[in-house]
């Protein structure tokens, strides 16, 4: 095996892979080049992001752009996608704002800090892994609702500038252009929209979108049109965040108040995660590191509340801009951690020239790239289950939030699944070759709590022959409903005085079955599947953990 330099095996003990030398060696310069203009086109696109949800939150605008870049440099150089760009997010941000209006900016502070120490210990117990549980038409109602939430987040910037921000929720309040403004605003909108689309096709030396930003900045620059700019919704001038110890009284009724927030929000920031996760998984064909990411999120939570930030989580407008302006690897996150901080410092008066309307058009062509057309096109070709579930996923993303869209939307879809499969539950009857005068059950499909009633209805005890075998080569018994299920069966055969015969249990059955457990057939050709119950012989309780 070859050495590797202290660089290289620093990279690994951070887990990030894309710095071992083999993947060294693919930085060549346009690679770079087009890392870093990425890296610009996101910056760009997160200082709006970042002061909006901090106005959402109740916070100062710095609050939110130092998580952005906190969370954001730290997620780029030890999360589990590179590529992915996490930062300040609205999922979050509406859930903060009732905590800091009842208790203030500090508590926020000290809830982040405990969201980061729940993250990491999913990250530690590799709960990530469960984020394979989520079916695909959740997956297609995640997308399809967050990226009407994008859209309509961006509606506020239709309004007219101190309006929004002044009632402290974006588009509540404020009063919306009219007339000139708005044909202005919506001209550029379009333009940047116009510029985004047809650039590739004449060069992909430069990012689509910072094409767009660019040029439409400069029409309005130089001509000195009268529309929104960054800087009309708040200075975004400062400096290096300072570490700063959250300002709460140590003990139970300051935990009291933050855990329930800190549970909410690492889960939201989890699940957020994991599915965008997912989701530039499959646009760059990687796969794997749920736990990785998992752990960098509380990593950079619980650093992002030491110093002065209002956490975050992954952001899929931004991972969706980063990687079609050609962000492949970690250098493209960083340096959009890197550039904002940058303008924090010394850009700001600068970045405060953009217009607004050119960020809205690159969101906008997010939203057109984020949302799954595809799912219009076969709504009526799959499952009419499948189809609510992506509608309904959708419509509680927009109207709740993501975490509670994902859960129902997994829920609904486990209840569908179980009803499915209680109704694949079928017998057939046969004589017995084997055994003269016997009747023999072949059971088909799954027995587990919600087949056991359908189970039971199936067999006829009072008419039966005195022998009745039972054959399970074409089921399986899944928990212990259906073990109660069986034990049931045979008392009823016992109580009639007739003999009942089980065939092709596992061989787990054969111990975990008490009363039919005597009655057992073995066969050579027993299945040998494990069951997730264990069974104790001397209480007769069933319990978890085998």
């Amino acid at each position: 095996m070859t050495s590797k330099s202290s660089f290289a095996a620093f990279a690994d003990r951070l887990g990030a892979q894309n710095f071992s030398q083999a993947n060294l060696a693919k930085f060549t310069p346009g690679r770079i080049k087009t890392e870093l203009l990425a890296g610009l086109t996101v910056a760009l696109a997160l200082v709006p992001e970042a002061v909006a949800f901090a106005f959402v939150a109740g916070v100062h605008p710095l609050v939110g752009l130092y998580a952005a870049f906190i969370v954001g440099l730290i997620t780029a150089a030890i999360g589990g996608r590179p590529g992915m760009i996490s930062g300040a997010t609205g999922a979050l941000a509406v859930v903060m704002v009732s905590l800091v209006a009842q208790h203030g900016v500090e508590y926020l502070f000290a809830t982040v800090v405990l969201m980061g120490i729940l993250q990491l210990g999913a990250g530690i117990f590799k709960l990530g892994k469960f984020i394979r549980l989520v079916p695909h038409p959740v997956m297609l109602g995640f997308v399809n609702g967050l990226a009407i939430v994008i859209f309509l987040a961006q509606l506020s910037q239709f309004q007219v500038p101190g309006t929004a921000e002044a009632s402290g929720h974006g588009m509540a309040g404020g009063e919306w252009m009219t007339g000139l403004p708005l044909i202005l605003m919506l001209g550029l909108v379009a333009l940047t929209m116009a510029i985004i689309w047809g650039m590739p096709k004449l060069t992909k030396a430069v990012p689509a979108p910072l094409a767009g930003i660019a040029i439409v900045a400069g029409i309005v620059i130089a001509f000195g049109l009268e529309v929104p700019r960054v800087g009309d919704l708040a200075s975004i001038e400062g400096g290096l965040p300072a570490f700063h110890i959250p300002m709460v009284p140590l003990n139970l009724e300051t935990l009291e108040i933050i855990f329930p927030y800190a549970l909410i929000l690492a889960a939201i920031g989890l699940i957020e995660s994991l599915l965008t996760l997912n989701l530039v998984g499959e646009m760059t064909n990687r796969r794997g590191g749920a736990s990785q990411e998992c752990i960098a999120q509380g990593t950079a939570n619980l650093v992002t509340g030491f110093f002065g930030g209002m956490g975050g989580c992954a952001m899929i407008g931004q991972s969706m801009i980063n990687v079609k302006s050609g962000g492949r690897t970690r250098l493209s996150g960083l340096s959009a951690a890197l550039f904002l901080l940058a303008f924090i410092m010394v850009g700001s008066s600068l970045i405060e020239q953009i217009p607004l309307a050119a960020l809205v058009g690159v969101m906008f062509m997010v939203v057109i790239g984020t949302f799954a057309w595809n799912s219009l096109r076969i709504m009526t070709r799959i499952p009419l289950t499948d189809a609510l579930v992506i509608v309904l996923v959708t419509g509680v993303t927009v109207a709740y939030d993501l975490a509670t869209a994902v859960v129902v939307g997994v829920i609904v879809s486990a209840l569908a699944y179980a009803w499915n499969n209680a109704r694949r539950i079928r017998i057939i009857e046969r004589d017995s070759i084997r055994t003269p005068g016997a009747h023999v059950y072949e059971i088909e499909g799954p027995l587990f709590f919600g087949s056991t009633d359908g189970f039971a209805e199936l067999f006829h005890p009072e008419t039966d022959p005195d022998i009745v075998i039972v054959d399970f080569m074409r089921s399986r018994v899944v928990d212990q409903s259906a073990l109660q299920a069986i034990e049931d069966l045979a008392a009823k055969y016992e109580a009639l005085g007739k003999t009942l015969r089980l065939r092709h249990l596992s061989r787990d059955c054969h111990k975990l079955l008490n009363r039919a457990g005597q009655l057992m057939v073995d066969s050579d050709d027993d299945p040998d599947y494990g069951l997730a119950v264990d069974y104790s012989v001397r209480t007769g309780a069933f319990g978890s953990g085998h």
